[in-house]
């Protein structure tokens, strides 16, 4: 990997292949990537998330999350001291999510500090289609609290060809997820619809990584249980509305497979104006208090409560139902440390992230400052963890083995816990 021609060679096949300009000099490879030791006694773990636009109050939340999970340890694993870094992968120009030339920006930069041991990001599964090749080639770990396109990690249903593999220029898995894969959200989202009493559905898409691909797998999943899918149609977020599109629905549901940045309060107030008595159904893009809350920009207030959303998380009362109690744990020492009386849903998953990169330092002991032992120790051991979120396993692919996923209703702008839902198919 210190070969320069092998080296620009791989990045002009993992990166220029999805038309990015990623690809850094020398300094891009460090003497830990092919599995020898940071010098010195402190380790960098990077976290890039989106900090500005629509996802900046999800991204905060992940980050108090990681930083709960740090401070626990004392900043520190073993003989070594951890130094965070938080890094923004979005652009003033580009809010709201991950922007191609930041997060490759980034990405750089984590592989340039000789002491970099994690990533954590992206948020969008769309910037870690651009951050993930670069950060292969480095042998750098990394972990994302929030992906679920299933192009990241394996070329099942909802994958375009090609994936995963340029994704993993190396040709070794460096990526895992915390949070189940579209394929268990568009099963989960069908679930509730056939529960709901839908006959048949119409999607929109927001064209991104994330929602065209989920749009794929809720439009699988709901023929599978026997829905009529009436359409699939990609939105562009720089319309002024969607009136004449949301006009087509004869669909007595919908599901707006997109995020809150891509214009997606709008995409909710113009079908639920044209379509008065349909169901209406969001995915995780849309849980956040950009989309729900009226006073935050949001849906209007008779919108929202004929929206159901999906969140890949579930309350503390369900937590504590389930007999997790870890997760009971956490949520009271998060309230104590920040004094938010609810935590936004994806704080767990930040600290979870954290908790996972922290032990698996742990685990490898001497050997927590060399990429390669951790690189295996995350992707080859991580089994039967007893973690925030349940039991669960890290598969050779990088996903992990959970599959719940909650409903919400909204009401009063925020969102409300119904159930955890157990998808068909």
């Amino acid at each position: 990997m210190r070969v320069r021609w092998l080296a620009v060679l791989g990045c002009l096949f993992g990166v220029f292949g999805m038309g990015l300009v990623a690809c850094g000099g020398d300094d891009d490879s460090t003497s830990s990537g092919g599995g020898g030791g940071i010098s010195g006694d402190s380790l960098t773990i990077y976290s890039s998330l989106p900090l500005q636009g629509t996802s900046k109050g999800q991204s905060e939340a992940v980050i108090q999350g990681e930083k709960l999970a740090l401070k626990e340890v004392g900043n520190k694993v073993g003989k070594y001291k951890i130094k965070y870094v938080s890094l923004d992968d979005s652009t003033a120009q580009n809010p709201g999510t991950a922007d191609e030339g930041q997060t490759a920006q980034n990405a750089r930069k984590a592989v340039q500090d000789s002491s970099t041991i994690f990533y954590l990001g992206e948020f969008n599964s769309g910037g870690t289609k651009v951050s993930l090749p670069i950060l292969n080639q480095a042998n750098i770990p990394q972990i994302s609290p929030s992906n679920t396109y299933v192009g990241l990690t394996t070329n099942a249903p909802g994958s375009e060809p090609g994936e995963p593999d340029k994704y993993y220029p190396a040709q070794k898995r460096t990526y895992a997820r915390i949070v189940p894969t579209d394929t268990i959200q568009g099963a989960a989202l069908a679930t509730i619809m056939k529960e709901d009493g839908c006959n048949s559905v119409h999607i929109f898409n927001d064209k991104t990584t994330y929602g065209a691909g989920l749009a794929k797998n809720v439009e699988s999943a709901a023929k599978k249980v026997g829905l009529t899918v009436e359409g699939n149609d990609g939105t562009d977020k720089n319309s002024a509305n969607y009136r004449s599109l949301a006009s087509k629905i004869k669909a007595d549901c919908f599901v707006g497979s997109g995020v809150t940045g891509e214009n997606y309060v709008q995409v909710f107030k113009d079908v639920a104006a044209a379509c008065p008595n349909c169901k209406l159904y969001g995915p995780d893009g849309v849980a956040e208090a950009a989309f729900t809350d009226p006073k935050e920009g949001g849906i209007p207030a008779d919108v929202g409560a004929r929206t159901k959303v999906t969140v890949a998380t579930l309350s503390p009362g369900e937590f504590k139902k389930q007999g997790i109690d870890k997760a009971v744990k956490f949520f009271d020492d998060f309230k104590a440390e920040y004094g938010v009386a609810q935590p936004d849903p994806y704080s767990i998953y930040g600290y979870e992230t954290m908790a996972l990169a922290l032990d698996t330092l742990k685990a490898v002991g001497a050997k927590a400052n060399d990429r390669e032992a951790v690189r295996k120790q995350l992707l080859e051991n991580t089994k039967g963890r007893d973690s925030v979120l349940g039991k669960y396993d890290i598969d050779k692919n990088g996903d992990t083995t959970l599959t719940d996923y909650g409903l919400y209703d909204i009401k009063a702008g925020q969102l409300e816990f119904v159930k955890a839902i157990k998808a068909q198919g």
